[in-house]
C-alpha cells in the first residue's frame, strides 16, 4: 500500500457542516445550496428555518436537512450547529454562494493549524462602490469579518467560545472578535459571493452610509440591541 494511502485512510477529510441560516429567501437559498453541493465531500447542508413563510423551506429541502428555530439570525445559527455533526462548521448566509473549492480551503487552512477563518467579499455587482468596499476584506482585519464572509470554526472552539452571542445585530463581530482573540484565525484569499439586493433597494450610496454609521457605533461601544431597527433582519 503506498504512503499516500495510509494517510487517506487514517486521516480522512473532515467533515463539514455548513449552517445556512433563512428568512423567505426563495429566491435565494437555491443558488447558496447549489454553491455547497458542487464542493469536495464529506459535507452536509442545514438550513435553519425561522419562520419563513413563502417556498424556502419547500425548497430547501431538496438537497438540504431543514430544521425550524426562533427568529433570529444568531439563534438560528446556534441552533444549526447544535444538530451539525461535522468537526468543521460554516456558516454561510442565504443569499451568498461558496468559490469553486471553498471546502478545500477551509480543510487546508485547518490541518495547517488554524481554528477558524473566513473568506475575502465579493458582491453579485460591478457597482463601483461595492467594488471599492469589497477590496477592503483583503486586508487581514477581524473588524470587517462580517457574516457575508462565510465565517468557519472548528466545532469544538466554537461550543468552547459559547456560540454566537444571542444579539440581534453585530453577532458576526463578536463571534469573530472572540475567534481572533485566540490568535489562529484564517483570512482566506477566495472570495464568497453576496448578494447586492439591499444597495439596489435603499440606494448604493445610502445602504453603504447606513452601514457605516452602524458599523462606527458598535465599533464605539454602542449596544447592538440599541441599533438593530436600523438594519432589521428581513
Amino acid at each position: 500500500m503506498h504512503e499516500a494511502d495510509v494517510l487517506v485512510k487514517t486521516h480522512p477529510r473532515p467533515l463539514i457542516s455548513v449552517i445556512i441560516p433563512a428568512l423567505n429567501e426563495a429566491d435565494e437559498i437555491e443558488a447558496a445550496i447549489d454553491s455547497v453541493r458542487l464542493q469536495s465531500e464529506p459535507h452536509e447542508i442545514i438550513v435553519v428555518d425561522g419562520g419563513s413563510e413563502d417556498a424556502t423551506p419547500a425548497l430547501a429541502r431538496r438537497h438540504a436537512r431543514i430544521i425550524t428555530s426562533t427568529r433570529g439570525r444568531a439563534r438560528q445559527m446556534n441552533r444549526g450547529a447544535t444538530a451539525a455533526h461535522g468537526d468543521i462548521l460554516l456558516f454561510l448566509h442565504a443569499d451568498s454562494t461558496l468559490p469553486p473549492g471553498g471546502l478545500t480551503l477551509i480543510r487546508a487552512a485547518i490541518a495547517d493549524g488554524a481554528e477558524s477563518g473566513a473568506f475575502r467579499l465579493a458582491f453579485d455587482s460591478r457597482n463601483p462602490l461595492l467594488l471599492f468596499y469589497s477590496s477592503f476584506t483583503r486586508l487581514p482585519f477581524s473588524m470587517l469579518c462580517f457574516g457575508d464572509r462565510g465565517i468557519f470554526t472548528r466545532r469544538d472552539v466554537f461550543k468552547e467560545i459559547g456560540g454566537y452571542p444571542d444579539i440581534p445585530l453585530f453577532e458576526d463581530l463578536e463571534l469573530v472578535r472572540m475567534l481572533n482573540d485566540r490568535r489562529r484565525f484564517a483570512f482566506l484569499a477566495d472570495h464568497v459571493t453576496t448578494s447586492a439586493r439591499r444597495f439596489v433597494k435603499h440606494g448604493y450610496l445610502r445602504q453603504q452610509l447606513r452601514n457605516t454609521y452602524l458599523w462606527l457605533h458598535y465599533v464605539a461601544g454602542t449596544n447592538p440591541r440599541d441599533l438593530a431597527h436600523l438594519y432589521p433582519y428581513e
